[in-house]
């Protein structure tokens, strides 16, 4: 009980009980969310002035487990191995959904996907999602370099082939429901917009091609498709400034949650540089624009650094007000971004885990982010 008033206090009292604080609430960018899908926007915002929740991608589909790999394992994650809790927020791939494919692109069932967002949403925590999508007009991978947006778009001769891709889209969100209520899910497509090794990136398609395929996307899954349970992520990779962000920026009725991608490499100081350079452009672009702040994806891959997680990341992250960071997915012995039992990280993330600025499941559970 002390545990979940305190959160309690730093969640709901920071948000300002007077009525001038109320009219400058914030709204999602979906004018028909549905009304938990506008809780979880607003929650969003407002931890993120005391806390950040920390995610983890695919965490309950598989793992590491003394140098082999676990897969689809009951109430599992690497995560909670470690520290006793999972994750607050959980990252899932929809890459090859598009294709009807049973499995995602890192061979995870998707009616497994279906069940993992249904159960942390019923457990409290959060489900953000990316999509790796194929290219529609050549069937080649999302790193594929050929210019395409303009093909896709109505008008375009292979329109028809993505409003397919969206129909599956559609099908497969609607499908995220427990009970009478549609789980709310952060969606973030096109990811990676400013580097180009995806065929939606900079060097392949125009700043007006980006935005116009950002808004058919989201108006044909609202307003076509019905789907209201959304937050849209707009998540960049490195970028220069504020107008660089924004260059391809498809405006603020598009988009609630801004964040960008970033990883460490051996060079420490330089990922707290870049850092300490972006993330205080993007809280500016966040309080200008009113939407929430994330680091959408980072990590160490195989963390050789014993105290990465309070030595480098928190003290960082820790200046800033983001809703939550999430690192990438422990999907091999040699590609892992979450320590296991026994690994020479493990200590470190266990205080990382207990620092009382972040949050796991365990913390954010009590404050029921999808209510009032």
């Amino acid at each position: 009980m002390r545990l979940r008033s305190f959160f309690l206090v730093a969640l709901l009292g920071l948000a300002g009980g007077t009525a001038a604080a109320q009219t400058a609430e914030v709204r999602p960018s979906d004018p028909k969310a549905t009304r938990k899908t506008a809780h979880l926007f607003r929650n969003l915002e407002r931890m993120a002035r005391t806390n950040i929740m920390f995610g983890h991608q695919d965490a309950l589909a598989y793992g590491i487990d003394n140098g082999r790999r676990w897969v689809g394992d009951a109430n599992r994650s690497d995560a909670k191995s470690v520290t006793g809790s999972d994750p607050a927020v959980y990252g899932w791939e929809l890459g090859h959904l598009e294709l009807d494919s049973a499995r995602n692109l890192d061979a995870v069932p998707f009616a497994k996907i279906r069940q993992y967002v249904k159960a942390v949403y019923k457990r409290g925590g959060v489900n953000t999602i990316s999509w790796h999508l194929n290219n529609p007009t050549n069937g080649r991978t999302a790193w594929d370099s050929t210019n395409t947006i303009s093909k896709i778009l109505p008008g375009g001769p292979y329109h028809a082939q993505y409003l397919t891709y969206l129909d599956r889209m559609a099908k497969y969100l609607r499908s995220f429901n427990s009970g009478f209520s549609k789980v709310p899910v952060v969606f973030r497509p096109f990811h990676e917009h400013t580097g180009s090794w995806f065929w939606w990136g900079q060097k392949n398609c125009t700043a007006d091609e980006y935005k116009a395929l950002w808004r058919f996307t989201a108006d044909y899954l609202r307003n076509t498709k019905k789907v209201h349970n959304l937050l849209l992520a707009y998540s960049a990779s490195s970028f220069t400034s504020k107008e660089h962000y924004l260059e391809r920026y498809p405006g603020d009725e598009y988009v609630d949650i801004v964040g960008f991608d970033t990883y460490c490499s051996k060079d420490i100081a330089k990922y707290q540089r870049e850092l300490d350079r972006q993330l205080p452009l993007l809280m500016e672009i966040a309080t200008e624009h009113r939407k929430v702040a994330a680091l959408t994806e980072t990590g160490y891959e195989r963390l050789p650094d014993a105290n990465w997680w309070t030595q480098t990341l928190l003290p960082t992250l820790s200046k800033y007000n983001l809703s939550y960071v999430l690192v990438w997915r422990n999907g091999r012995p040699d590609h892992y971004y979450v320590p296991f039992p026994g690994h020479a990280n493990a200590e470190d993330f266990k205080q990382f885990y207990s620092n009382p600025r972040v949050l796991f499941q365990n913390r954010l559970a009590p404050l029921n982010i999808y209510s009032k």
